[in-house]
């Protein structure tokens, strides 16, 4: 079994959790503001979620980014070498409350990520729906889009998303997940059920 980890504890990441937690999953989950924090959030999330601080969160095999946009540098710095861990990034490059968008100069965010964390196995995924529809539909399978450069890293994420009830859809590489990035991709909102 794989250990699972969340780096940021925000809707995003708290609905991560929950859905992990809801799976049977047990998972470390970090802030920028320390464990003691997150006391609150674990208690309610059930003994599944752990509180850890970031190097803690960084050692896991399968680590969750969800950190807002200017922040990742700060999240991960120090971090150093990710020797192949796979990183699954959630974060899309706007902000909250002026939901300006940064300039990328053409680069897909996940891209840059990657620039940021060394040796990480980035897949871009769980980033163009809201945090209230990362939750198992009724009725069918809601649909999740991926992206990256590895494969094997595509393909467990898949796995994950499958067991927690998602159908994922695979767009190609790192120019694929432009598709799914807010701003500017076609995918970002749109609700898909697989019946």
């Amino acid at each position: 079994m794989k250990t699972f980890s969340i780096i940021g504890a925000g809707a995003i990441g708290t609905a991560i959790a929950r859905l992990l937690a809801g799976a049977g999953i047990e998972v470390k989950i970090a802030n920028s503001r320390g464990p003691s924090t997150l006391a609150s959030l674990a208690a309610e999330l059930g003994s599944r979620v752990r509180p850890a601080t970031v190097a803690e969160a960084a050692q896991a095999e399968v680590v969750f980014l969800s950190v807002p946009w200017s922040r990742i540098g700060g999240a991960v710095n120090g971090v150093g070498e990710w020797g192949g861990r796979i990183v699954v990034d959630t974060t899309n490059p706007i902000e909250a409350p002026a939901f300006k968008p940064f300039d990328l100069g053409g680069r897909a965010s996940s891209e840059m990520v990657a620039e940021l964390m060394p040796g990480a196995r980035v897949v871009k995924a769980f980033n163009h729906l809201p945090p209230p529809l990362l939750v198992p539909a009724e009725g069918g399978q809601r649909v999740l889009f991926y992206s990256g450069e590895h494969a094997e890293a595509k393909q467990e994420v898949a796995q994950l998303m499958a067991r927690l009830g998602f159908f994922g859809i695979d767009l190609g590489g790192t120019e694929g997940g432009k598709l799914a990035q807010f701003p500017g991709g076609p995918l970002p909102a749109l609700n898909l059920l697989k019946q």
